[in-house]
């Protein structure tokens, strides 16, 4: 379902796609602080349920999920290996 299906606005994508990448940005930024990305990471997602509510938190979640999904998809080709089997080994074990 798209954030036009449930009602959001036009551009609401793209802002769904900035929040993800701010979200990710702070986890992988401070290398020599994790904790601190992570609590940047948290503030984005603090941020996107209070302007958003509930709704901007799954559109988030799904945007996160389809991006890694593409980067696991070119790290399989890249390696011969499936997507599936990769996300098994990068999740499971």
């Amino acid at each position: 379902m798209s954030a036009r299906e449930i009602g959001h606005p036009e551009g609401y994508e793209s802002e769904s796609r900035h929040r993800a990448h701010r979200a990710v940005a702070a986890v992988v930024s401070d290398d020599n602080n994790h904790e601190r990305g992570i609590d940047e990471a948290r503030a984005v997602m603090a941020a996107v349920l209070a302007d958003a509510g509930p709704a901007g938190l799954a559109e988030l979640a799904v945007e996160l999920s389809s991006q890694l999904g593409a980067a696991l998809e070119r790290i399989a080709a890249d390696n011969g290996l499936t997507a599936v089997d990769l996300a098994e080994v990068w999740f499971l074990t």
